[in-house]
């Protein structure tokens, strides 16, 4: 009996030991993966491209043939935040809409969509990163808007407007676009501890003064002034200083 005691002990300890491997496997495997999965509503036929950027050029990761449904499914190992694209092909001469950018993190980010604005309709929901992404976008566009309607009007009236008109509107499109400037800056350093800060200042802000973006750099936490992002910032700025001595 003593023994038939001590090898059931055993033998709970080794389902114990076998169950917090798989437990620690599992976890382990979310935390260094990215698994963006979705639906494009509409869609039956059309292939869905899985991209990233490489220096300077959009590359192809994996790719998906989409044939009688939408839901698709990508896997790719990822420690940290990074951007990736999703490119649609409709399988028709429409291309619009047809390429969606992804703030990718680890773990499971769902991108719901639908086939005739593949972009416009997208809401993608699992990403920090993203959502912090969508509001930087939401208000940035409503200065861009501004600034589409003063020069629409500035054109239409070109020859009815006075002159000292014509130029007031320069002038309202130039302060606007100044303020634009200002948010995105304060934007970055207000979300100081999120990746998204200096993607923001590499793609937004890379024809601003290197003091606006030495200070963006200066607020990063350690964290993300040591993710990719930051490290290309950082160098960015090193390089732009190197340039003016």
């Amino acid at each position: 009996m003593p023994q038939l005691h001590l090898a059931s002990i055993r033998m709970k300890k080794l389902i114990t030991v076998i169950a917090l491997a798989v437990l620690f496997g599992a976890c382990s495997k979310d935390k260094n993966t990215m698994i963006l999965e979705g639906n494009i509503e509409g869609l039956k036929l059309g292939t869905l491209y899985f991209q990233r950027m490489n220096d300077s050029t959009v590359v192809n990761i994996d790719t998906l043939n989409l044939d009688g449904t939408g839901k698709f499914k990508f896997e790719i190992p990822l420690e940290e935040p990074e951007v990736f694209f999703l490119h649609l092909d409709k399988k028709d001469e429409n291309p619009f809409n047809d390429q969606l950018m992804v703030f990718g993190e680890p773990g499971t980010i769902n991108v719901a969509s639908t086939r005739q604005y593949f972009t416009v309709n997208a809401k993608i929901t699992g990403s920090k990163n993203q959502e912090i992404y969508d509001e930087y976008i939401k208000t940035k566009s409503k200065f861009n808007r501004k600034n589409l309607d003063w020069l629409e009007t500035k054109l239409k009236g070109a020859k009815k407007l006075s002159q000292q008109k014509i130029d007031s509107f320069d002038v309202l499109i130039d302060n606007n676009t100044k303020r634009s400037y200002l948010y995105s800056i304060n934007f970055c350093i207000n979300h100081k501890d999120a990746e998204v800060a200096p993607y923001i200042a590499l793609t937004d802000l890379n024809n601003t003064g290197v003091k606006f973006l030495d200070t963006i750099n200066n607020s990063l936490t350690d964290k993300v002034a040591a993710s990719k992002y930051g490290k290309l910032l950082d160098k960015f700025i090193k390089d732009i200083k190197k340039a003016e001595q």
